[in-house]
């Protein structure tokens, strides 16, 4: 009997043990509020701190920590305020959506406002374009089912969107949002539509035996929480949104790019002009950051509530006419409206005068490309009138029309358009690739010099004047503010260009930008690698390694402000088609540029397939002072060696970066050391880098006292000697 106690006291203090490692290894709650998922959001790392909240917290955000509580879709928002700072998590707000969990993001700080988060308790929508559509899921007994579309209707349909904070049901369909396979819900919902959740509602045994392969209800709450008001049409006017109550949305950070999802979600076609009202006292606003709505999420779920600001969103949309699946908002398939549904036009109901029309309306400069299936295949509806435009039209619905003699439109003829953007230049400097960085977006203006333009984004803008690579970024101050574009950074890796990412503001700080003239690295790891390309009489050519070798390497990467060459293969960055460079470079090793070096014809009649050359210069990046090669004072040569400033965002998972680059392993930890006066020092982008780009390419010119120290795991690879001859 004393075994038998003994054995059962056994059992019931390993089940404790185990409970509380189970508990104390839970890193994220919400704590003090009417359920599990609703309260004070708190992470453990070491020790259980709450959030706090700053502006970047929306629901797309707050999504994940839902997620990871296991609870559904995130329905609101909010701060608390306590009366003095307390140590609290701040989370970096792009790093939970890279796939990591909070506590990965979490980096230690004290502040009085603490975030509150409400989640839905057992209804979630699943693999939906927005946190209001998605495949229905319910959670009964820890585990979450999918709904048959027969068991569910439009006042179920009703009460789901309400408990997660949506709008009224626009779209219930089965397969809507992708097949699922069981578990199932096995009830069938009898909703009276005015519940509170969906839970609360009667249910009945279903009467189904299996549920049908793709008829698992899709749902899509209405995206009616969008409006543009006090304008001359329904497309054009000050933009709100409606998140519980309906608010002007704050002018911060809006560009082009930003107002074409407000365009997309109000029906309307292409963006073709934003600005601000400056109205005469604050009230309250929506702020929407723009790095949300560049993941495909709604306005909606981007929303952060600020108590107050004058400058208010004004935003035109074009009525009845947008370019779909293009580069650009310039380009695309042609779509025209009309009795609110789109159509594609067929190339031969349209000629380049329409295109003129077109490219006017949508805010674009003249048409450069107008070519069918240029921007993808099409399927009905198409179009059934032929344009006549005289060409000095406003809008395309303006010109004649007359019904089309065709009876078809043979496949991959629909209308695809590129416009120009409108233009960019550098001037006063040496060359047009180097001077003052210039936008026309209604009228020139010079760029503003902002802190998060590193070598990275200046490449968007090489490229778009057909320069080489980015060489270096600087600014000029003024003795005065003036109007000026603020070109958005996160905008410009998303592949738009400058105008798209262009808002107004003023400053006396001015971008001055170097580009190289004639030689550039393409499709490379970084800015100092890739396959070369030069340029003679517009035209960008490849390099046979023939033609090639080390000392040509060396003035390469010394014009592109790249360290000595460290690998020359060919196609090491993908195979190349002609047109191939027909000289011989015969460099000293000591030119400024390649084209100074002596070039003479090349005795090759051809290049063989994969014999382009490929370049990478070597990387930028050393420890210095450490007991090691791996270990010590993190230092970056941008033009000169610097140390890297520490701060608040450099985690481990941004230390891997720097680790990787000086093929040292993993980061093993990271530290300041604090010295007696601010110095010049790098300060690095910490998104930048996670997105594939070395730290040279994310390096910002900056000072501090705070210097960064990296310890590696060690050397993990073995050096690559140079390589390459005529």
């Amino acid at each position: 009997m004393d075994l038998l106690l003994m054995l059962l006291l056994l059992l019931w203090s390993s089940g404790l043990q185990a409970e509380d490692k189970h508990q104390s290894t839970e890193p994220v709650r919400l704590v003090g509020g009417a359920s599990r998922c609703a309260g004070t959001l708190e992470v453990e790392q070491g020790e259980w701190r709450p959030v706090r909240y700053d502006f970047f917290w929306t629901l797309k955000a707050a999504a994940v920590a839902c997620r990871e509580l296991d609870c559904g879709s995130a329905v609101s928002i909010g701060s608390r305020d306590e009366s003095s700072d307390r140590p609290v998590w701040e989370i970096n707000h792009n790093c939970p959506q890279s796939g990591s969990t909070l506590r990965d993001c979490a980096l230690s700080d004290s502040s009085s406002s603490i975030m509150e988060l409400t989640c839905s308790d057992s209804v979630r929508l699943v693999n939906g374009t927005s946190l209001c559509s998605g495949r229905l899921e319910v959670k009964s007994e820890q585990s979450w089912s999918s709904v048959c579309e027969a068991d569910f209707d439009q006042q179920d349909a009703e009460v789901v969107c309400r408990e997660l904070g949506c709008e009224a049901p626009s779209v219930l369909q089965g397969a809507l949002y992708g097949e699922v396979e069981a578990p199932m819900w096995t009830k069938e919902f009898q909703c009276g539509g005015n519940e509170s959740a969906l839970l609360d509602c009667r249910r009945s045994d279903s009467a189904r035996r299996p549920c049908s392969p793709g008829r698992a209800v899709g749902l899509t709450c209405s995206s009616g929480t969008v409006r543009l008001v006090r304008g001359a049409s329904r497309c054009a006017g000050t933009l709100e949104v409606k998140h519980g109550e309906w608010r002007p949305v704050s002018d911060s950070y809006w560009t082009l790019k930003a107002a074409a999802v407000a365009c997309r979600e109000l029906d309307c076609g292409s963006a073709v002009s934003i600005g601000s009202r400056d109205e005469s006292s604050d009230r309250p606003v929506w702020r929407i950051h723009p790095y949300c709505l560049r993941s495909g999420s709604a306005l909606r779920d981007c929303v952060k509530s600020s108590d107050s600001s004058s400058y208010i969103v004004e935003l035109t949309c074009s009525d009845s006419v947008r370019l779909v699946n293009g580069t650009s908002l310039c380009s695309g398939r042609l779509e025209v409206k009309s009795e609110q549904s789109w159509s594609s036009v067929c190339e031969a109901d349209f000629d380049q005068q329409d295109a003129e029309v077109v490219c006017r309306e949508l805010g674009c400069g003249a048409p450069l490309v107008f070519q069918e299936a240029l921007y993808g295949e099409v399927e009905a509806p198409m179009w059934t009138k032929e344009f006549q435009c005289g060409g000095h039209e406003s809008a395309l619905l303006d010109c004649r029309r007359s019904d089309s003699a065709r009876r078809t439109c043979s496949p991959g003829k629909a209308v695809g358009l590129t416009c120009s953007s409108e233009p960019v230049r550098l001037v006063g400097g040496a060359s047009r690739c180097e001077g003052t960085l210039e936008v026309k977006h209604g009228e020139w203006r010079p760029v503003m010099s902002d802190y998060f333009w590193t070598l990275k984004e200046a490449a968007v803008a090489c490229r778009e004047l057909d320069c080489g690579f980015a060489v270096s970024t600087g600014s000029r101050d003024e003795s005065s503010d003036r109007p000026l574009w603020w070109i958005h950074p996160y905008c410009l890796q998303s592949g738009s260009a400058l105008r798209e990412c262009a808002s107004s503001r003023s400053s006396f700080s001015i971008m001055e930008l170097t580009c190289s003239d004639s030689v550039r690295l393409v499709n490379g790891t970084s800015l100092c690698s890739g396959r070369l390309e030069v340029k003679s009489e517009q035209l960008w050519s490849s390099v046979c390694e023939a033609d090639f070798d080390q000392q040509d390497a060396e003035v390469v990467c010394r014009e592109l402000g790249c360290e000595a060459p460290s690998v020359l293969q060919g196609a090491l960055y993908g195979e190349v088609e002609a047109p191939m460079w027909t000289k011989e470079f015969q460099c000293g090793g000591n030119e400024s540029t390649l084209l100074d070096c002596r070039r003479s014809d090349s005795a090759r009649r051809t290049c063989s397939p994969g014999k382009a050359v490929g370049l990478t210069c070597s990387e930028i990046v050393r420890l210095v002072g450490g007991a090691s090669r791996c270990a010590g004072t993190l230092e970056v040569k941008q033009g000169e060696w610097r140390p890297v400033r520490y701060d608040f965002f450099w985690t481990l998972k941004a230390a891997a970066v720097a680790c990787r680059e000086l093929d040292c392993g993993s980061a093993v930890s990271i530290g300041s050391r604090d010295e007696s006066s601010d110095r010049p020092v790098w300060e690095i982008d910490h998104n930048c880098p996670q997105s594939g780009s070395t730290l040279r390419d994310c390096a910002l010119s900056d000072s501090s006292s705070s210097i960064m120290e990296l310890t590696c795991s060690g050397q993990q690879g073995v050096e690559v000697r140079p390589t390459g001859e005529h």
